[in-house]
């Protein structure tokens, strides 16, 4: 992701908009829309929509109502109400977009009790919320070390300010219930401000932290996943993967949520395929399926009684002794069906856009040359003899 903000610098650097995340234009943040209707005016006599989606610290988006019919376009920095004094955050959208936003969310725009925006931040407004910014670093790990002088099993993963200063929301995960009514006090006391716990799972808190996942890409819920559905080990199992916890979970230690991306079509695939636990019935013993290859349409089956030994089997065969067993007919081996498949070469022959030549195709001119030339000495040394 990037904004115009983060063009490329002197010497072809990347400059950067040296904002962490909060530029103006709304571009290197999560869940960005792009307002495609801010060049087109509305039709005569409709009033332009009067509430506006604004963007707090990480993720966090809520709708305010412009009661003052301020002329707010995206990335302005607007004072709005809290429960307690007021917030700053960044305008990321106006206009109809964000009734189709707020219909999304589920947010009526006609509730009369929706917060309203007081006005544009003023510098002072700008000073205060970027002071408070800076220090929430320092006020977390001050607030871990409370914590851990309190015994509690808890952490603090994250903190978030108001923007008047005047309240700071500390985001935590935990196993357990945990009190921390006496933490409150103590953190009450040592950064003068007011108090509130809110407990997030493990995925919320990678979403907030972000990160790089074992892909090499962002953290989907970090990006642009916004709910978080459950995964299970059948979701592997659908998908042939070996069930290595490690492998498997991702960096909330949970299981990865893009094992839910392509389980769909692998259902869908998986129903051509007979169930794992049918068994075929041969006059060497009962096979049982060992391991299957949805792309190719291959099985593997292997004797009860020798299950070390596999047999290959194509999609085919195995539905047409299927369809035997079920006229109580038993097929001689699974050894006659698996010899029908000749084996394929795995190996992959790579081209070069020049062909099968030599690297050292250049070279060779230049050995023929040497040798006309030692020809031709000879061949003057042995006139001279003979002279």
């Amino acid at each position: 992701m990037g904004c115009s903000s983060c063009s490329t610098g002197k010497g072809g650097q990347p400059r950067g908009c040296k904002n962490n995340g909060t530029c103006g234009t709304d571009g290197c943040n999560k869940l960005t829309v792009f307002d495609w209707l801010s060049n087109m005016a509305l039709p005569s006599g409709q009033q332009s929509f009067d509430c506006v989606e604004v963007r707090f610290k990480n993720s966090r988006k809520e709708f305010f109502r412009n009661s003052e019919k301020l002329p707010l376009s995206m990335g302005d920095v607007v004072a709005t109400e809290a429960a307690s004094g007021h917030d700053v955050g960044i305008v990321t959208l106006t206009g109809e977009l964000v009734k189709v936003q707020m219909k999304k969310k589920k947010t009526d725009w006609e509730d009369p009790s929706l917060p309203k925006i007081y006005r544009k931040a003023s510098q002072r407004d700008v000073d205060v919320w970027t002071a408070v910014r800076n220090k929430e670093e320092e006020v977390k790990k001050k607030s871990r070390e409370l914590a851990i002088a309190l015994g509690l099993q808890m952490k603090i993963s994250d903190i978030e300010y108001q923007g008047d200063g005047s309240k700071a929301t500390f985001y935590y995960t935990a196993d357990e219930r945990v009190d921390f009514r006496q933490l409150i006090k103590d953190m009450a006391r040592a950064f003068n401000v007011r108090i509130e716990m809110r407990q997030i799972g493990f995925r919320q808190e990678a979403s907030r932290l972000g990160g790089v996942g074992s892909c090499g890409r962002e953290l989907c819920c970090s990006t642009w996943l916004t709910d978080f559905r459950s995964v299970n080990t059948s979701s592997a199992r659908y998908q042939q993967l070996s069930l290595n916890p490690q492998k498997l979970a991702g960096q909330c230690g949970k299981l990865k949520c893009c094992l839910n991306y392509e389980l769909d079509a692998y259902l869908d695939a998986l129903q051509e395929f007979p169930k794992t636990d049918v068994k075929l019935q041969t006059r060497k013993g009962k096979a049982i399926c060992q391991k299957i290859d949805i792309f190719k349409g291959f099985l593997w089956y292997a004797y009860e009684e020798n299950s070390a030994n596999w047999h290959k089997l194509m999609l085919d065969q195995v539905q047409e002794i299927i369809g035997k067993n079920q006229d109580n007919v038993k097929v001689e081996s699974l050894e006659e069906y698996a010899s029908e498949i000749a084996e394929e070469d795995t190996k992959r022959e790579f081209e070069n856009v020049v062909g099968q030549d030599s690297l050292t195709r250049f070279d060779q001119p230049k050995k023929k040359r040497k040798n006309k030339t030692r020809k031709k000495r000879n061949h003057k040394r042995a006139t001279k003899k003979r002279g």
